[in-house]
């Protein structure tokens, strides 16, 4: 039997980006170049559900967005969430999204490891595969342990060929090795309220912007 080919998929890749920095761009470019994307969508937060609110205004935080995927192919900003009030549930995101691209197109949702753990905890998690595929984001291949509902609730679902990505609208896990850039929004922001520059950990253009117009605390007096 002959296994229908859709479109080539679409991810989505969520953050606060407070600031966007090459530990979100390296891996986004690595996810759209390893499995074949058509594009991946960086979509910045509005309220996060399960961190703290982000330093700095959503209007500035997608304009760095927008300033670190200029010009590279495949990377695009998406500011839905941004547009939405109260908390930024991915849900609702992926069921806009769903709207938008239609019933047959692949979608993923890409995630790290760490925030996979603890899918059990978001709002309706379990629906989220009714709407795209989940890409998980391993490090040197470390997919750690999992909790045993997760475990085995994924135990149907997982899948280790990126084909499938495309032979369906949704609903498997791939779980995808991705470089380790130890660079941290956290740790930017350290550094530029002590006055020392982030030049290196973000595309030139975003660090320009954060420096010349004193952002995050940089330029120090």
């Amino acid at each position: 039997m002959t296994v229908a080919v859709r479109r080539a998929p679409v991810a989505v890749l969520g953050g606060t980006f407070d600031p966007v920095h090459y530990g979100h761009l390296r891996p986004a470019i690595e996810l759209l170049e390893g499995l074949g994307l058509a594009e991946v969508r960086l979509v910045p937060g509005r309220v996060p559900p399960h961190r703290a609110t982000p330093s700095r205004p959503p209007a500035l935080r997608r304009a760095l967005v927008a300033a670190a995927v200029d010009g590279v192919p495949g990377l695009v900003v998406d500011d839905r969430e941004l547009q939405r009030p109260g908390p930024s549930y991915t849900l609702d995101t992926l069921r806009s999204l769903r709207q938008e691209l239609g019933p047959e197109r692949p979608l993923c949702f890409a995630l790290g490891s760490d925030a996979f753990r603890g899918l059990a905890g978001w709002h309706r998690w379990r629906e989220l595969i009714d709407y795209a595929h989940l890409v998980v984001m391993t490090r040197a291949g470390d997919r750690g342990v999992l909790p045993t509902a997760l475990r085995d609730w994924l135990s149907d679902r997982e899948t280790a060929d990126p084909a499938a990505l495309r032979t369906a609208p949704a609903g498997r896990v791939l779980f995808h090795p991705v470089a380790r850039l130890e660079i941290s929004a956290t740790q930017i922001r350290r550094l530029l309220a002590h006055g020392r520059s982030a030049r290196g950990l973000m595309p030139e253009a975003v660090w320009r912007r954060v420096a010349e117009e004193g952002l995050y605390g940089y330029p120090q007096p």
